[in-house]
């Protein structure tokens, strides 16, 4: 764990994007009067994107663990 103040920066980030995205989730799970098709949509998308957001920030972890810790060097 050499880096692991580089990694506390995109850890929150993405924990507190993925609890906005499962509290849309849980959110449209309780209202009522939603059509089933739009229901299920808020529901998926937002879970889906919390999948899509764990992955990148293992991806960023794994890049500071490599020793990449800035993306622009790749331009």
């Amino acid at each position: 764990m050499k880096h692991w103040k580089k990694m506390i920066a995109p850890i929150i980030i993405a924990l507190l994007t993925i609890l906005y995205y499962i509290g849309i989730a849980v959110f449209f799970t309780t209202v009522s009067g939603i059509p089933a098709v739009v229901r299920v949509l808020m529901v998926v998308v937002p879970l889906v994107l919390s999948g899509v957001m764990l992955g990148v920030v293992i991806s960023r972890i794994k890049e500071i663990q490599g020793g990449e810790e800035d993306d622009l060097s790749q331009y």
